[in-house]
C-alpha cells in the first residue's frame, strides 16, 4: 500500500508528452532522408539492370550474329537468368525496346537497346526514358 507521503513510480503525463514530441521531431527529420535514399536505391538498381541487359544483348549479338527478337529470348538462351523488373514501375512489361538501325541491305530486326518505360524524372532531373 502506498502512503500519502511516499513517492509514486511511473511517468507523468507531461513527461510522456515531452518524449513523444522529441520522437516526433526526430522522425520528421529522418523520414525525408529515408524516402530520398529509397528513390536513390531504385535508380541505382535501374542503372544496373539496364547495364546488364545491354551487355546481354551485345553478347547475344556477338555470339549469334543477330540481335535477339525479344528480351524473353535472352532468358530462353540463358544470357539472363530472368527478366528483371523495372524498379520504378515494378513491372517487367514496361521495358521499351529499340530496333537496330537499318543497314544498307535492308531493315534489321530484333532488340538493339532497352530503356525504362517509367514516367517522370530521376532525382537528378533526367527523364527515365533517356537512360
Amino acid at each position: 500500500m502506498a502512503t500519502a507521503g511516499a513517492p509514486r513510480s511511473g511517468f507523468t503525463l507531461i513527461e510522456l508528452m515531452v518524449v513523444l514530441a522529441i520522437v516526433g521531431v526526430l522522425l520528421s527529420l529522418a523520414l525525408p532522408k529515408y524516402r530520398h535514399s529509397v528513390e536513390r536505391s531504385r535508380e541505382a538498381v535501374l542503372h544496373e539492370d539496364l547495364r546488364v541487359m545491354r551487355g546481354a544483348i551485345d553478347q547475344f549479338a556477338g555470339d549469334r550474329g543477330r540481335y535477339p527478337s525479344s528480351l524473353d529470348e535472352l532468358v530462353e538462351q540463358r544470357y539472363l537468368r530472368a527478366l528483371p523488373r523495372d524498379p520504378v514501375t515494378d513491372s517487367t512489361a514496361t521495358w521499351v525496346l529499340s530496333a537496330p538501325p537499318a543497314n544498307a541491305s535492308g531493315g534489321s530486326t530484333g532488340v538493339f537497346d532497352v530503356r525504362s518505360g517509367a514516367p517522370g524524372n530521376s532525382l537528378d532531373g533526367t527523364p527515365f526514358e533517356q537512360w
